[in-house]
């Protein structure tokens, strides 16, 4: 079996723009037999970078995830791998939260080892009552954190423009 890898350029997200970013090393546990990160693992260490995220915004992750009245289950999960990951690499995730809906936002995540590109994500999340079950609007609370971090995207990339000239 041969693996091939996509360059880079064929996607349409662009590092430069991300503004948060979480650094892990990986762990023999995250993986497979071949010695190489296995495939739903990558969502989970996405999920912990989002983690990390909220944090860094002062959103109170006990608060957040221990009996809410809200939820965010993902709906939708994708990875493009573009590399191998193995253990001991130093992985720096980038990722951009995006709201794309009055109950719904969608976070893109770049992957990269060594600044080389490894890998990239999106989780799509949808906002619901908890006891219900039925979709809502999001919570002012995660609205600032989608507004804060598209605004930090926003600066990091005038600031590259900028480098560039």
């Amino acid at each position: 079996m041969t693996l091939r890898f996509r360059r880079w350029s064929q996607y349409n997200i662009q590092l430069s723009k991300m503004p948060f970013t979480y650094n892990r090393t990986v762990r023999f546990h995250d993986t497979d037999a071949a010695g190489v990160v296995y495939f739903a693992n990558v969502l989970g260490i996405c999920h912990e970078a989002y983690e990390e995220s909220l944090e860094a915004s002062s959103i109170n992750l006990k608060v957040f995830f221990t009996h809410p009245s809200v939820g965010f289950p993902i709906v939708h999960a994708s990875v493009d791998f573009l590399r191998p990951m193995f253990v001991g690499d130093k992985l720096l995730i980038s990722l951009i939260p995006q709201k794309i809906g009055v109950d719904k936002f969608e976070i893109t995540y770049g992957i990269t080892v060594a600044e080389v590109v490894v890998a990239k994500a999106i989780t799509r999340h949808v906002c619901i009552d908890v006891s219900s079950r039925s979709k809502q609007e999001l919570p002012d609370e995660i609205i600032q954190w989608l507004e804060t971090n598209h605004r930090d995207a926003e600066g990091a990339e005038r600031r590259r423009s900028r480098e560039i000239m």
